[in-house]
């Protein structure tokens, strides 16, 4: 009886471990690449403005976070740098800085979603027609799956 229950733990604990493994793997397996260093130069010199995602916000922690540069255009965002792996990335706009996900949650219905970020060692969106990057203030990377703050970064 014992060696079966002993049995059934251990199934347990290594399907419970392949489950996260894999939730953790799959956005690696599946990212889309990273724009080209010119690319992503070039949008670094026409920017508008720019902002830091720190890896030590509030909401941040060892598994969601973003560390690099954020440059934005009327036309496009962009960001040198790195972002922790995970599942439905998106980018918001916010009119206020937020830092944590509770923030995120009572302010989410004043904010613009811009896209989804679908690499994690840079990026370039594209900022949809009548979306006014003056108008807010902060960018936003949030897990729309599990709910979780990434990152941010204040750009005016």
């Amino acid at each position: 009886m014992l060696k079966k229950l002993l049995m059934l733990i251990a199934v347990i604990i290594i399907f419970v471990a392949g489950f996260f493994t894999g939730i953790y793997s799959l956005p690696i397996l599946t990212e889309a690449p990273a724009p080209s260093s010119s690319t992503l130069k070039q949008h670094k010199n026409r920017a508008l403005f720019s902002g830091e995602f720190k890896p030590n916000l509030a909401g941040s922690d060892r598994f969601h976070y973003g560390n690099g540069t954020v440059y934005l255009t009327n036309d496009a965002i962009s960001m040198q740098g790195e972002l922790s792996p995970g599942p439905d990335y998106q980018l918001y706009l916010s009119r206020n800085f937020i830092d944590n996900e509770a923030d995120f949650l009572a302010q989410k219905g004043t904010m613009q979603r811009v896209a989804g970020v679908r690499s994690f060692n840079g990026f370039k969106l594209v900022v949809p027609q009548g979306i006014d990057i003056s108008d807010y203030n902060t960018v936003v990377i949030w897990c729309e799956s599990f709910e979780e703050f990434i990152t941010a970064a204040q750009y005016q």
